[in-house]
């Protein structure tokens, strides 16, 4: 199957969607072009009811992504659309059939989608794992997850957390590690004081950037305290928070007034199109993921691409990641440790040092590693 051109459908979020997941599998699907098969992607035409999503709006800004075909084929919440989509695939009788899975709400919809297409007994079925058990637990998870990977033939995990989450499900079928690929599908790296005067920042300041949608378990509390306890002053350093709530913005914007920080932590309370993504890596110093649990994430990946040092806690996959003191910091789950890592960065003035580091580190993230391991594992017979 290697040596020849492959048939590949990706099921999962694309454009007109946005986000890390329409990113992830446009540049998947990019890398399997370039190499020269035949991809499609199939996206939703409902990815999540709206009372049930957020945020503000589940589609992109940006124009369509050229050179990918995008088919809107799957409806989320009707079964009677699974059974369609999974026909439909069914009879296009891919050679490999890829599923990125991130929630157990897509289990039911994904899982029989999948059960019909392996009926053809000729598409192999991948999973890419995000997760297996989410950072925020629901009722049905477990049940809806086992229901998903049952009719799968072989997993990819991204964070060896997630390989050891899936153990609790399977322990047979054939599967492979592999880290979260560079996210360079947002513009080259532009020098600090073009991207500061794109965001109107002043260009004598320096920032500390928290990006990304704002939920509870990402740690912004963590940061904020962390933030007040830093000599913030002295550095002239801003705190730059940039990312759409779907949690409580109030009470973030009053932890924020409670500690006396107001003038010095800049909020942009928005989803940053992708356009816009460079300019708020590139004006900034180093890139703080606080989170309480993790499993890995988008967040590294772009920090990795604009060769941005990295500050994350010490869950999930985040470490697997950012070697520390080498390309930037790994903390404890705790304000002081965060406080002593900003200290030690700008003191010691270590952003040259990282930056330099992240040049040879980010060479391990290549999306060709991906795609020969995804072919490899359709190659593998399952033990089923």
């Amino acid at each position: 199957m290697s040596n020849q051109k492959l048939k590949i459908i990706i099921l999962g979020t694309a454009h007109p969607f946005r986000g890390g997941l329409a990113s992830y599998n446009e540049r998947l699907a990019m890398q399997f072009t370039v190499e020269g098969h035949d991809v499609e992607i199939l996206t939703f035409t409902t990815q999540y009811p709206n009372f049930l999503f957020p945020g503000k709006t589940q589609y992109s800004e940006e124009p369509a992504p050229k050179h990918i075909k995008i088919t809107r084929l799957v409806n989320s919440i009707n079964p009677l659309n699974w059974l369609k989509a999974g026909k439909y695939i069914n009879q296009q009788k891919p050679d490999i059939l890829i599923f990125k899975y991130w929630l157990p709400f897509m289990g039911p919809c994904f899982g029989t989608i999948a059960r019909r297409v392996k009926k053809n007994k000729h598409t192999k079925i991948i999973t890419i794992l995000d997760n297996v058990i989410p950072h925020e637990h629901r009722i049905g998870d477990k049940l809806f997850t086992k229901y998903f990977l049952k009719p799968i033939d072989a997993f990819i995990s991204m964070s060896k957390s997630v390989e050891d989450d899936l153990k609790l499900f399977d322990q047979t079928k054939p599967r492979d590690f592999n880290p979260h690929p560079l996210f360079d599908n947002f513009g080259t790296p532009l020098d600090k004081i073009t991207a500061k005067t794109n965001l109107n920042l002043d260009i004598n300041t320096r920032y500390i950037l928290f990006f990304g949608i704002i939920r509870d378990y990402k740690g912004l509390d963590l940061l904020l305290k962390a933030f007040k306890n830093f000599d913030f002053k002295n550095h002239q350093v801003k705190l730059l928070v940039a990312g759409e709530y779907y949690a409580n913005e109030d009470k973030y914007q009053k932890m924020i007034k409670d500690l006396g920080i107001e003038e010095n932590v800049i909020v942009v309370n928005q989803f940053i199109k992708d356009s816009e993504v460079k300019n708020y890596f590139c004006a900034c110093d180093m890139i703080a993921q606080p989170y309480k649990n993790a499993t890995q994430s988008g967040v590294t990946q772009i920090a990795y691409h604009f060769e941005t040092p990295i500050l994350v806690t010490n869950v999930g996959g985040l470490p697997e990641m950012v070697p520390h003191q080498k390309v930037g910091y790994v903390t404890k789950v705790d304000s002081t440790a965060i406080t002593n890592a900003l200290d030690d960065f700008y003191t010691k003035q270590r952003e040259l040092e990282f930056k330099t580091n992240l040049k040879d580190e980010k060479k391990k993230y290549l999306w060709d590693k991906l795609t020969k391991k995804i072919i490899q594992l359709a190659n593998t017979k399952s033990p089923n």
